[in-house]
């Protein structure tokens, strides 16, 4: 989360491009420490169980689709920064906003699928709810559930700013899961 967070603020730093007004609000340095300190603080006082009784075999189930879920989300979160590279920032809710220098990302998980990093969250937060079953989890899954909306700014961004490159690489792509034959 740190190496995030970092990344994030760091990419702030580079000349912006494409921005929707809701971006210059929410995409500022304050803003985003606010909200980070804020989202921490609320985990801590949420960490508590969830009621619920678990048996052994349904324990173990569960760790075991948590933990995939966990770590396999981790894991594609990271491959989509390194994949990214310089193109990774921060997006908010309220508005995107793309780099100067901007250009679309087509390898890596994004040969894949459109969203990987928000797949990637969305996973982590389910993997976490498994494996932990407490209320910070569940607001988190419940939370990053509405990362399907945040996508759709992104795609109204990236089909704004790359066009009929975008187009393609949209016919191409599955948004969030990915195709188990490619065409």
């Amino acid at each position: 989360m740190a190496y995030a967070i970092l990344s994030m603020l760091g990419s702030l730093l580079r000349p912006k491009g494409r921005e929707e007004a809701g971006a210059r609000f929410a995409l500022r340095v304050p803003v985003l420490l606010v909200a980070t300190l804020l989202f921490v603080l609320f985990g801590a006082l949420l960490w508590r169980p969830l009621p619920l009784r678990v048996g052994p075999l349904l324990r173990v189930l569960l760790l075991a689709i948590g933990s995939v879920l966990l770590f396999g989300g981790l894991g594609l979160y990271l491959w989509g920064m390194r994949s990214l590279g310089t193109m990774f920032g921060p997006a908010s809710g309220l508005g995107v906003r793309l780099q100067a220098a901007h250009r679309l990302i087509t390898a890596g998980p994004y040969a894949h699928v459109r969203h990987p990093m928000y797949l990637a969250v969305i996973a982590t937060g389910d993997g976490s709810l498994l494996l932990y079953r407490i209320w910070a989890a569940l607001c988190f899954a419940i939370i990053m559930a509405g990362l399907a909306a945040r996508a759709r700014r992104a795609v109204y961004a990236l089909a704004q700013e790359f066009g009929t490159e975008w187009a393609a690489h949209a016919a191409r792509v599955p948004p969030w899961l990915p195709r188990l034959r490619h065409p």
